[in-house]
């Protein structure tokens, strides 16, 4: 479905109409202005929730670090418990900074740092959860899951409490199809912007469920019902591996929550202009110079 989106990026014709530069655009061009409000509320209410999930993942991925070596130091039995607010502080700032990028046009370079570090910590996962199943020699867990009642087991509403968190962390796996059409806007043509999109979404879909599914069914192989939340969690040697591990996970949200929240900066932007239309600060643009000298500006846009 979000898919056949890409073809409302111009309307009436995916090809040579007038463009949408946001998803809401496309809502409103598509179905009407009736349906925006409920449309938008979906929108950021994802977008928001997906940027907050990450703040709070990044801190326990530096905590991670900060674990793994007070572990390897003191000993797997050692006291490391810690406080994760300052490391949400740290976070917040780092995208504080960050967010002074005007669009995402400008976050490339961050976007293709963030998705090799995807790739690290992917592949180090795999790597240690395959070597603890060789480890093992015999896969843990059912292929139905922890049983209900009995010795070993869970009760009914753990179990659905668990079925229900997982369909959850499927659905936020892809949350980034909200916000296909700024992705699309960003893309340069010919050949058409929709013809470049879906081949990027389908090849990145496969690569991603490819990772995804893989590192599900031999996690579990690997931990059986004890599978963690997050499968590095589950490992604390070689610790410089884990914490490499780690630290790719937290570059990777640096970058990732940037995407994510430059469409929720710029609705906020635009109703701010709308709300002080006599304010010169809301609608002046500033420059910031880098230490390169060059100044971050918005691109001009491209007309239809």
């Amino acid at each position: 479905m979000k898919i056949r989106s890409l073809d409302c990026y111009r309307s009436p014709d995916p090809v040579h109409g007038k463009r949408n530069y946001t998803y809401m655009d496309a809502v409103r061009s598509s179905l009407g202005p009736r349906d925006v409000a409920v449309c938008g509320i979906a929108q950021y209410a994802i977008l928001c929730g997906a940027i907050v999930g990450y703040t709070i993942t990044a801190a326990t991925g530096i905590m991670s670090v900060v674990r793994s070596n007070c572990r390897h130091y003191k000993g797997h039995g050692a006291n490391c418990s810690q406080e994760g607010t300052m490391y949400l502080v740290l976070f917040g700032i780092v995208e504080v900074v960050l967010s002074q990028l005007p669009s995402l046009e400008k976050v490339t370079f961050i976007s293709i740092v963030a998705a090799v570090m995807s790739f690290t910590y992917s592949f180090v996962a795999l790597f240690l959860s395959a070597a603890k199943f060789a480890a093992n020699h015999r896969a843990y867990g059912t292929i139905l899951g922890s049983k209900i009642g009995g010795p070993g087991g869970v009760s009914a509403p753990t179990r659905t409490w668990n079925f229900l968190q997982a369909l959850g962390n499927i659905a936020f796996a892809y949350t980034y199809s909200m916000l296909l059409i700024e992705i699309q806007d960003t893309v340069k043509s010919p050949p058409s912007e929709n013809v470049t999109m879906k081949k990027a979404s389908l090849y990145g879909i496969g690569v991603t469920t490819a990772f995804y599914v893989s590192l599900g069914c031999i996690g579990y192989a690997a931990f059986g019902n004890d599978a963690p939340g997050n499968i590095l969690t589950g490992f604390d040697e070689p610790f410089w591996l884990v914490d490499l591990a780690n630290v790719a996970v937290v570059i990777h949200l640096v970058g990732a929550y940037q995407v994510y929240a430059q469409p929720v900066f710029a609705c906020y932007e635009k109703w701010l202009r709308s709300r002080y239309p006599e304010s010169g600060f809301f609608h002046r643009e500033y420059a910031l110079r880098l230490p390169a000298g060059r100044a971050i500006l918005p691109p001009p846009r491209s007309s239809p």
